[in-house]
């Protein structure tokens, strides 16, 4: 018999993550070897455990399930990570691909479909929950004007790279030391310069161009 799929299990809700727990060790091909309730516990469990695959809630006290995700797939290449998460925001899609998650799952699922889709991660496929894959691709099949970067200015930029990494425009206020009024003034210009209508198009059209990764996300 093939040895069970090691797995690390992060989230900050104790009676969710046990119950996640319980309906993957109900299969004989999983094991879950550990828990976390936060994202710095969940990079200091894989580096010392070393799992086949840690699964991830996208927001968690502290350091967030994306960050962890980044350094684990930093250190931990080998290791494939899901995130198992209630959000339905794009931005934090990308922003988790972007740090090297291979699924992004969300929590409505059925625990038999959550261990199918964990068995076809591990085995290496990715996998995205259907309605945000279709999203995704209806915005990158959208006809782009290839010049647009060229207006925005290097304040404005930096505030597009946060954006596309997941942050708020709190969060993007936080790390740039600016006021939420004027990075809400910062991003209508930058919808008007790159001619798309939402934070989620213009998240994706600076994937899309490259023209993010300048600032690392914390």
């Amino acid at each position: 018999m093939a040895e069970p799929i090691r797995i690390l299990l992060a989230d900050d809700h104790p009676l969710f993550r046990e119950g996640v727990a319980a309906s993957l060790a109900a299969a004989p091909d999983f094991a879950v070897i550990a828990q976390a309730g936060s994202g710095e516990a969940a990079v200091e469990q894989a580096l010392d455990l070393q799992p086949d695959m840690v699964l991830l809630d996208v927001n968690m006290p502290g350091m967030g399930g994306i960050a962890a995700a980044a350094r684990i797939a930093v250190a931990l290449p080998a290791v494939r990570i899901m995130m198992l998460t209630v959000s339905e925001n794009p931005e934090s899609l990308l922003a988790a691909l972007k740090a090297g998650a291979h699924g992004y799952v969300l929590k409505g699922v059925s625990a038999s479909e959550l261990r199918t889709i964990v068995r076809s991660v591990a085995a290496g496929e990715a996998y995205v929950t259907p309605t945000l894959a279709a999203e995704l691709l209806t915005e990158f099949s959208r006809p782009r004007v290839p010049d647009s970067f060229a207006a925005l200015t290097a304040r404005e930029t930096d505030v597009l790279d946060l954006l596309s990494q997941g942050l708020t425009n709190r969060e993007i206020g936080e790390r740039l030391h600016l006021a939420e009024k004027t990075v809400k003034h910062h991003m209508t210009i930058i919808l008007q310069k790159l001619h798309v209508r939402t934070r989620t198009e213009a998240a994706l059209l600076a994937v899309q161009h490259g023209a993010v990764g300048r600032i690392e996300k914390i």
